[in-house]
């Protein structure tokens, strides 16, 4: 999901301060507290305390998918909400001429991100701190997420692609 303490702290109404207590294990939150904290991050209580675990492998159907759609960018979250969760897949459909990186589309990933994406069809233009990386079907690319970084697609077809973005893993 990417979210600093500030953004979490922003959706669930609960204070950075005490988010961050909660994460250093310095305090334990009452169940109102936690029920917030759940929402902020799209999950049930019973997700986020890990009670309903009976199952070790989750299934995400294509109509139950959480999707956005701006200006020509279609995006699609592919894995579900899960506690722990260090990676996240999507799918994206970007219209002719469409770009990501709007000010509506999602925030700057975490520091320490990577992303993979892989091009399904058509072409794309991948913009990282000012430098443009041209992409055919087929191409992948993989790069420091929390830079400054927007998709393009210049061609007159759509292009699809999937993003894989892994939280926190790249060192020094």
């Amino acid at each position: 999901m990417g979210l600093s303490l500030r953004d979490l702290g922003e959706r669930s109404g609960v204070s950075a301060p005490m988010l961050s207590q909660v994460e250093r294990g310095e305090t334990s939150p009452t169940l109102a507290v936690a029920a917030k904290i759940a929402a902020g991050l799209e999950l049930t209580l019973s997700q986020l305390l890990r009670l309903d675990e009976g199952e070790h492998v989750a299934v995400s159907r294509a109509g139950d998918r959480r999707a956005l759609e701006r200006g020509g960018h279609r995006f699609e979250e592919l894995t579900p909400p899960l506690p722990g969760q260090r990676a996240d897949v999507s799918l994206h459909t970007l219209g002719a001429g469409a770009t990501t990186g709007g000010r509506d589309d999602p925030p700057m990933h975490e520091p320490g991100s990577r992303e993979t994406a892989v091009v399904l069809a058509g072409t794309l233009v991948l913009v990282v701190d000012g430098t443009r990386h041209e992409l055919s079907e087929g191409d992948s690319v993989t790069f420091d997420a929390d830079l400054p970084h927007h998709f393009e697609n210049e061609g007159e077809e759509p292009t699809r692609f999937l993003a894989v973005i892994a939280a926190g893993l790249r060192r020094g």
